[in-house]
């Protein structure tokens, strides 16, 4: 598993920035960049479930582990989704089992800064390694709206 760290300086302030990724329309146009269609399907608590999906109902199923509104979102990754199913945390889930993702937004200035924190196997990292900052500055351009 790889740990790959991400961040950006967005030009508004962290109530923008936090309803911009977490709000459902704003959502799937940041996450678009991944694939088309990409949506999560939640009540974003602490302690719910997250179901991260394509436009084919493919993706994770995760737990949101920990969340303070405007400065953290932590989620484990547990699953995968194949075609709406949740897929059974056996050894096929195993890549991706207890993987984290954590979205951290500090005060800088005026601005806030966005750090992204991912555990990846190491077949994808190269994958989110140039897609995951294009994802950024997509959520960059619509928090700055």
């Amino acid at each position: 598993m790889k740990k790959l760290n991400f961040s950006i300086k967005i030009e508004s302030p962290r109530q923008k920035v936090w309803d911009t990724l977490w709000n459902d329309s704003t959502y799937r146009e940041w996450t678009s960049v991944f694939s088309e269609g990409s949506r999560a399907v939640s009540d974003w608590k602490e302690g719910s479930k997250v179901l991260f999906l394509n436009g084919e109902g493919d993706g994770m199923h995760s737990l949101i582990e920990r969340k303070i509104p405007n400065e953290l979102m932590s989620f484990k990754h547990l699953g995968e989704v194949k075609k709406g199913v949740e897929q059974p945390a056996d050894d096929k889930a195993g890549e991706w089992r207890e993987s984290k993702e954590t979205y951290h937004l500090k005060d800088s200035g005026r601005s806030t800064e966005l750090e992204v924190e991912l555990d990846t196997p190491e077949e994808f990292e190269e994958y989110f390694t140039n897609t995951f900052p294009k994802s950024l500055e997509k959520l960059k351009e619509l928090a700055e709206a």
